[in-house]
């Protein structure tokens, strides 16, 4: 019998035991992996979705809100801004390029977006079936946008007003499909996109007559800016902020600010998740003390059978070894399935998609220090196990 085989004997003596401490260190390291895995697909969707945009213009308010609305369409605009407002910034000589959004309606929640076609050449978004919108009331569906609303080229639709579900049909206005993108992996996917003229053309048609002189001043509700350089980052939207009524924000800042509140959630979990494995491993440690008084004639038999110190100490730290091992199986198990349950859970065309089919270089960090901890909490009863004085057991026998 091998030390594994010999050790494994052993912790199926007391199954109770090892079962808890099987338990305890999963849940610590599935944990701590679930929590990594959680976090750097949110960061990086966040970059991802984010990237190449400098600044954005909008309205006053909240800076958070206004990229949140404006890249990621995840919360409700800080307002509209006057067209002629935002040109000049538009046309700045440290401005490279500039993409309008308008937003303010939807349909089955998804959200409609009139821009330009620079917007789908920003993501590298590719056709897989149909082409650009040419005039005022044709669409561009994402990917996830299509699955969603089942609709194929040439079918039409009317949008509802407002950014959730409830709002009053645009009944006399109508999309019509003229092109379906292939996936992007941004929030292209999940917009249904159009012409800044086709939102214009539809609120001014659906205002009342009284408010047709105001709506005929046209309106966005955000700018998408990148620099010519980026020493314009230092002036620009400090000039923006302080010459004008438009607010600018920079998705970088905002994006830091947005992880780290989040971030104060997750570490605090993940400090959870190392005191589970901590207490986890000292429980080992206790049980192996406590298994040594236990087996100590046992131990002695198998010294006079020819078993050296070196073969004795080995056995306990295989005990512990292989019972991090095995917490720490049970805690991938855990961290990854719980990622992609919930990612299942989270079926939601607006919503992030989590997966756990994805390997991290932090997760394997986890697993060696998990080892580690194991090793460790063993080395004290082993090192007793080694000190063992033969006669004296057997004397007192």
């Amino acid at each position: 019998m091998n030390l594994f085989q010999l050790s494994w004997a052993y912790l199926r003596q007391r199954p109770l035991n090892t079962l808890l401490n099987l338990l305890l260190i999963g849940l610590g390291t599935g944990t701590i992996i679930l929590l990594l895995l959680l976090s750097t697909q949110l960061a990086d969707k966040l970059h991802r979705d984010a990237k190449g945009f400098d600044v954005v213009i909008g309205a006053k308010g909240s800076p958070l809100q206004l990229i949140l609305s404006s890249i990621y369409h995840a919360d409700l605009p800080t307002g509209n801004i006057a067209l002629s407002a935002a040109e000049p910034w538009m046309q700045h000589l440290w401005v490279k390029t500039a993409i309008p959004l308008a937003l303010g309606d939807s349909y089955q929640s998804l959200r409609i977006v009139g821009t330009t076609p620079e917007y789908l050449q920003h993501y590298h978004a590719q056709f897989a079936a149909g082409k650009v919108w040419e005039k005022p009331l044709e669409v561009v569906l994402g990917a996830q946008a299509a699955k969603t609303m089942q609709l194929k080229l040439g079918q039409t639709f009317s949008g509802a007003h407002g950014l959730s579900a409830g709002g009053e049909t645009h009944a006399q206005a109508h999309y019509q499909v003229v092109g379906i993108l292939q996936p992007t992996g941004t929030i292209l996917d999940q917009l249904i996109l159009t012409a800044v003229e086709s939102v214009w053309a539809v609120h001014e048609h659906h205002e009342h007559p009284t408010e047709a002189q105001h709506a005929a001043e046209h309106e966005l509700t955000a700018v998408l800016i990148t620099y010519k350089t980026p020493l314009a980052a230092i002036s620009f939207p400090r000039l923006v902020n302080a010459q004008s009524a438009l607010q600018a924000a920079a998705p970088p800042l905002e994006i830091a600010r947005l992880l780290k509140l989040i971030g104060v959630g997750a570490e605090t979990l993940q400090v959870f998740g190392a005191i589970f494995s901590l207490i986890a491993f000292c429980s080992i440690g206790v049980a192996l003390l406590n298994a040594l008084q236990e087996r100590r004639y046992d131990l002695a038999i198998m010294r006079t059978l020819g078993a050296s110190r070196a073969y004795i100490f080995w056995q306990l730290l295989c005990e512990g070894l292989l019972l991090a091992a095995s917490g720490v199986i049970i805690g991938l198990l855990f961290g990854h399935a719980g990622a992609s349950c919930l990612g299942w859970w989270m079926n939601d065309p607006h919503a992030l998609h989590f997966t756990g089919a994805l390997w991290l270089p932090q997760e394997s960090w986890v697993i060696l220090a998990s080892l580690g901890l194991g090793i460790a909490a063993a080395l004290i009863p082993a090192i007793q196990a080694y000190r063992t004085d033969l006669a004296r057991i057997l004397a007192n026998s």
